[in-house]
């Protein structure tokens, strides 16, 4: 049985954790009213929802030294192109008044400096969106929808360098019309001004350290004894988990795995890729170069949505099934919109068929494989024909599948997927993919725009983690496969149990079955509703498995996923077909046995509720 208390990383004592301790049903209600007692006591959290500690530290700094009068909060990205999107965004949906202190700054490697050489393959570069805290609601937006921002490691990686002297302000803060390194005060209206003790005042970088600490070698001494000391800065910060030189090689073994290609260690030097046309996707024209990888997968979703109006222009799309959270509002709010059909039924696809017999246009239908938290499966089958047929895209997430159990990609334009979940399994980075098709006809359009438009944004060391979490992927599948078998038969065999979703036991599974790899097996997720709501409450708060965000950890994590994701619209999910009180349970890698004893013994104790009441 797991324990962990209220706000505690999940996993436990890791400094860069995707998920978070949420061990009752009240606490998960009083996260989504933001009370104190449990918003307090938050350790880590899901990244694109909650602001990492290292994240918000060197927002902190960043304010306090370059921030102006009016401006209190900032928001951290990789590039000047993703803020210069930020910026656009925030400015189409607030107030004229309020973006007089919108600006961006962009930091840099100090390249004068020698301690900075060995650093330079890595960018280390932070740019940052400063605003007030009025605006700041849609500079988090952008961040969460997007899943544009810096990734904690890079923050914390980032915020060293900066401590240290070594990022630098690469130019006038981006909005501002001063040429001065000291931006005048930015006053705004009267009414959401606020004092600062800078005044204002842009302060220099600290100078690096004089005194002889042991992690860092900046002593000043000659070239070479700088450049010695260089390399090994970059590997204390790195906390010598690869080699640095490893980091490529280690981008291309991801790749490798995505596609379905066998690889070989990639740690044996020199490293030869293999050939890539035999892999488990069945397309032989495959490459890695088709393959791209982002720092989360609704990164990897808002950049295939980004490529497609690039390449096929500006069109509405299709969200086809119950959505992720984040990828409607990407398809409602970054472009021409969407056309939602939330059931991904027949009767949906008929309603479709009927829209482009009477000649509509569609740049893309977007939808999951399975769907979550229902797992529903969409026809792809039919999808495919009607999309050859009227001339749309099709993206596929392949996340809850995954390519070792489903084979997507003959049916879709471009596949993407999360590899935060089961591909890493260890919970503790992120990271996603977009594959293009070779064989679909928009692929020479495409891959012009992806070539053009494509920022390499996944930092080294979230590549180093991912890399080694994904190395037993494939060996993973199969027990996580049988053990959420084993879960759906004890739920099933209960009496509190309203329904249970899986694709094994969901009308759609013809449509699982057509995509369904021959030594696949049906996935690691699974949902569950009761008869009664203090069954599923008490089910929750007595299960002994990990309980927090996120799915596809290499331990069994429970949630009761629509509470958290759809807090403020209940309502509307529940006309979808959702219960609100529906629990999701993402199957780890324990004793099949263990699993078993665990379900058991919580629905025992939601049962003696009926028995208390008789």
């Amino acid at each position: 049985m797991v324990r962990f208390g209220l706000g505690e990383p999940i996993p436990p004592d890791t400094a860069h954790a995707v998920s978070v301790s949420l061990p009752t049903w009240e606490s998960n209600v009083a996260y989504e009213e933001g009370e104190a007692w449990v918003v307090s006591k938050m350790r880590s959290g899901y990244p694109r929802f909650f602001i990492h500690k290292s994240i918000d530290a060197f927002a902190n700094h960043l304010v306090a030294t370059f921030g102006r009068d009016g401006q209190s909060k900032a928001m951290l990205f990789p590039t000047r192109q993703v803020a210069s999107r930020c910026l656009s965004f925030v400015k189409s949906r607030s107030a004229p008044d309020l973006q007089v202190c919108l600006t961006a700054i962009h930091l840099v490697l100090d390249t004068s400096n020698a301690s900075a050489t060995a650093l330079r393959k890595f960018s280390p570069a932070i740019s940052a969106v400063l605003c007030s805290h009025e605006i700041f609601p849609y500079a988090k937006q952008y961040w969460q929808h997007t899943g544009d921002g810096v990734s904690s490691r890079r923050a914390e990686f980032c915020h060293g360098l900066f401590k240290d002297g070594l990022l630098i302000l690469d130019e006038p803060p981006e909005g501002s019309t001063s040429q001065s390194p000291d931006p005048k005060p930015c006053k705004g209206p009267r009414r959401y001004q606020r004092p600062l003790s800078l005044d204002g005042t842009a302060a220099s970088p600290l100078p690096p350290p004089t005194t002889g600490r042991p992690d860092h070698a900046y002593t000043g001494v000659h070239s070479a004894r700088e450049a010695e000391e260089s390399l090994r800065f970059v590997e204390e910060r790195f906390g010598r988990n690869l080699d640095i030189s490893f980091v490529e090689p280690a981008k291309s073994a991801i790749k490798r795995r995505i596609a379905g290609a066998v690889t070989v260690d990639f740690d044996i030097q020199p490293f030869t890729p293999p050939d890539m046309s035999s892999n488990m996707r069945g397309i032989t024209n495959l490459r890695e170069d088709d393959v791209y990888l982002f720092p989360c997968g609704m990164n990897a979703i808002y950049n295939a949505h980004r490529f497609l109006l690039g390449a096929r222009g500006s069109m509405k799309s299709i969200n086809f099934g119950f959505p992720y959270v984040d990828t409607l509002k990407i398809l409602q709010k970054f472009g021409p919109g969407c056309v939602f059909y939330g059931h991904a039924s027949e009767t949906d696809l008929d309603d479709l068929q009927k829209r482009l017999e009477d000649g509509e246009k569609f740049l893309a239908l977007f939808c999951e494989f399975p769907g979550n938290p229902l797992l529903t499966c969409p026809n792809l089958v039919r999808i495919r024909s009607l999309a050859d047929q009227y001339d749309f895209a099709v993206v596929v997430d392949e996340t809850i599948g995954t390519f070792a159990n489903v084979n997507v990609i003959q049916y879709a334009d471009i596949v993407v997927s999360s590899l935060t979940k089961i591909f890493s399994g260890d919970c503790n980075v992120m990271g996603g993919s977009a594959v293009l098709n070779p064989n679909s006809r928009y692929y020479v359009d495409l891959k012009a725009v992806a070539d053009k438009e494509f920022e390499d944004t996944y930092w080294a060391e979230d590549v180093i983690f991912m890399e080694r979490n994904s190395r037993d992927f494939a060996s993973r599948i199969d027990r996580i496969n049988a053990n959420a078998e084993a879960i759906c038969r004890t739920l099933i065999g209960s009496p509190l149990v309203k329904n249970v979703y899986y694709p094994r036991h969901n009308p759609s599974r013809p449509n699982y079955d057509a995509c369904k790899r021959p030594t696949g097996g049906y996935g690691g997720l699974l949902s569950v509703t009761f008869h009664r709501r203090e069954h599923a409450i008490a089910f929750y708060n007595a299960i002994g498995t990990a309980k927090g965000p996120s799915l596809g950890t290499n331990f069994t994590l429970t949630s009761p996923y629509v509470l958290l994701a759809h807090y403020q619209e209940l309502d509307w999910a529940a006309k979808l077909g959702v219960d609100p009180d529906l629990i999701r349970i993402s199957v780890g890698l324990e004793e099949t046995s263990a699993l078993e004893t665990m379900f058991r013994d919580a629905l025992d104790v939601a049962g003696a509720l009926t028995s208390q009441r008789n």
